[in-house]
């Protein structure tokens, strides 16, 4: 193994928008790599640090001021025809979401296509860079404090190397990918995992997002779903986590317990004082207003499957698995356990497949031959 040893250039700063701009412009078209480094502790939105840029050969560091500046950069997010090389992009994409409001487009995940290539299922930057193109990162700095200045040059090479390798591993990948014909997979895989990353769910539905509340009954989910919304919205407001205000258990604590007072508010678990001092009576109009509104069957938070869907279930996942082994993808890129879980629901609620993300696409033509026996197992 070669360690990385390079170092930062002065040159790898790029220091004005209309600089950056240029840059894009001389590439358009061409693949770029990108990552983030941020800050999200003790805030709702994360808070953007620095922004690495990468085109072969190019590697360079971006201000987030300049970022910002720049109706390039914006324009190339939002261009679904300009590949945009990412590796593990779920935090980057919300980043980009909350702080520059445009929703990414044309993202290929190098770590959906790690998997798909045979490399192994969630496998870490550092370790796919060594694995693959025989190099070790230094991860020193992986914790550091990001929204200092100046950075060290110890700090601006970890960054870069961040997408140093991205283009390299790329092509390991996409040659990996071609020989297992799963080249337009990654492609539909990524697509879908951003645009499932970009869906912003609606105050109101906040409550589904909380399972452990699907014991209450109509009533106490009503509340909760009031309680849930208001808690986003303070969130957002305060740009405080969600946990800062109140903690999930603390709302269906509240909402299971119904209190009527802020003597009874205060012996609800997990509602500590400073939360009854500052929003006690807020809470209760809060609960008093979700009494009035019970929710109906189809608006209450799924429930766990039954013993005979987890049968099902389980019928379900080998089958998965024996498709997932011949083809040497992990089973859980091919069959996540809560999409499996979610067409179940779907089959128990709604007597319906063909919603599901397992069954269409790069998942569907790997289950041609055994899509009729797997809908007869769903349906039974």
């Amino acid at each position: 193994m070669v360690s990385d040893t390079s170092q930062p250039d002065p040159s790898q700063w790029l220091t004005t928008p209309a600089a950056l701009d240029q840059w894009l412009e001389d590439h358009q078209g061409q693949p770029i790599g990108i990552d983030t480094e941020f800050e999200r502790i003790s805030t709702y939105y994360p808070i953007p640090a620095l922004v690495q840029l990468a085109y072969p050969g190019e590697f360079y560091l971006v201000e987030p001021q300049v970022v910002e500046q720049s109706k390039r950069f914006r324009e190339l997010l939002a261009d679904s025809g300009q590949p945009k090389l990412l590796y593990a992009m779920s935090e980057d994409v919300e980043l980009f979401r909350s702080w520059l409001g445009v929703p990414p487009s044309g993202m290929i995940d190098l770590q959906l296509g790690a998997a798909l290539g045979g490399f192994g299922f969630s496998v870490g930057y550092a370790r796919i860079v060594e694995t693959v193109l025989g190099t070790t990162l230094d991860k020193d700095e992986t914790r550091s404090d990001w929204l200092a200045r100046p950075l060290s040059a110890a700090q601006e090479n970890y960054a870069l190397n961040d997408v140093r390798y991205l283009h390299p591993l790329w092509q390991h990948i996409s040659a990996a990918l071609q020989e297992r014909q799963l080249s337009e997979a990654l492609i539909e895989e990524s697509e879908r995992f951003c645009n499932e990353l970009n869906a912003s769910v609606p105050d109101e539905e906040m409550y589904l997002k909380m399972r452990g509340g699907w014991r209450l009954n109509p009533i106490q989910q009503g509340v909760l779903k009031k309680l849930a919304a208001w808690r986003e919205k303070q969130s957002r407001e305060r740009n405080r986590p969600r946990g800062r205000i109140v903690s999930d258990t603390g709302l269906i604590g509240l909402a299971e317990r119904l209190p009527d007072s802020l003597p009874s508010l205060s012996r609800v678990a997990d509602v500590p004082p400073p939360v009854v001092r500052r929003y006690g009576e807020i809470l209760l109009e809060l609960i008093r207003e979700g009494q009035t509104s019970p929710l109906s069957s189809d608006q209450m938070i799924t429930q766990p499957l039954s013993v005979a869907e987890q049968d099902r279930f389980k019928k379900a996942k080998k089958l998965f698995r024996v498709k997932a082994e011949a083809q040497d993808i992990p089973i859980e890129l091919v069959a996540p356990r809560r999409k499996l879980e979610q067409l179940i629901h779907e089959i128990r609620d709604h007597n319906r497949t063909g919603d599901s993300v397992l069954l269409k696409g790069w998942r569907e033509r790997l289950l041609a031959e055994n899509r009729i026996e797997l809908e007869k197992l769903l349906s039974q």
